[in-house]
């Protein structure tokens, strides 16, 4: 059987464009639903589009909001599209793993001003990292056949490298932070290390799922 279509996560869609398509939802439900089927291919095929979006509409309306540190502060409100639902306790544990990394991270608007609190939680999410990572790996020993995992190792595999990549990407722009202070970068790099986060929780979402 043929994997499902590429999987990706959006805060941008799955906590601002969802619930507002969600509300208005009962005045007109079949156009709802096309243009909810738009937002989401647009997102899959170009990963980042409801973040620009939302930037666009904000620019337009000449606000001086920062959409991404508005979406890195929400990064750790509970989102139903990033549980794992097994009850078992590696997939439990990953769970908790991932929204103690959500967190840290959302906290960084806050207190990325305070120096010697700042090298606190860039302490923080590093470990925070290296115990989510080895969740994976320890789902990935104790239940190689369950569900669709077989089938879906190589998304999950080239997913784990994305995040590893993503992680190491932050760390640098953390570095380079320390010497030019562009916020915006921090707030870009953490958002997209949550992304790479959620969009792992929602694989192994499908993966696990009983056949």
């Amino acid at each position: 059987m043929a994997e499902e279509k590429p999987i990706t996560a959006s805060i941008a869609l799955d906590l601002i464009v969802g619930p507002i398509l969600d509300e208005i939802s009962q005045r007109d439900k079949t156009t709802v639903q096309q243009l909810r089927t738009s937002f989401h291919k647009a997102e899959r095929e170009n990963p980042g589009f409801v973040h620009d979006f939302i930037a666009g509409v904000c620019e337009a309306e000449a606000t001086s909001i920062s959409v991404t540190e508005v979406l890195l502060l929400m990064a750790s409100l509970p989102c139903a599209e990033y549980e794992l639902e097994r009850p078992e306790p590696e997939f439990q544990t990953l769970n908790q793993r991932a929204r103690h990394l959500k967190m840290i991270l959302s906290r960084i608007p806050q207190e990325i001003n305070n120096r010697a609190q700042f090298l606190q939680t860039i302490k923080g999410i590093a470990g925070a990292i290296k115990e989510l990572l080895d969740s994976i790996n320890q789902l990935h020993r104790t239940y190689p056949d369950m569900g669709r995992m077989r089938e879906y190792k190589r998304s999950l595999d080239q997913q784990k490298r994305t995040f590893v990549k993503d992680s190491k990407v932050f760390s640098d722009t953390l570095k380079k932070y320390f010497r030019d202070s562009r916020t915006d970068d921090v707030f870009n790099s953490a958002n997209r290390l949550i992304n790479q986060t959620n969009t792992m929780l929602k694989l192994f979402r499908q993966a696990s799922a009983d056949v």
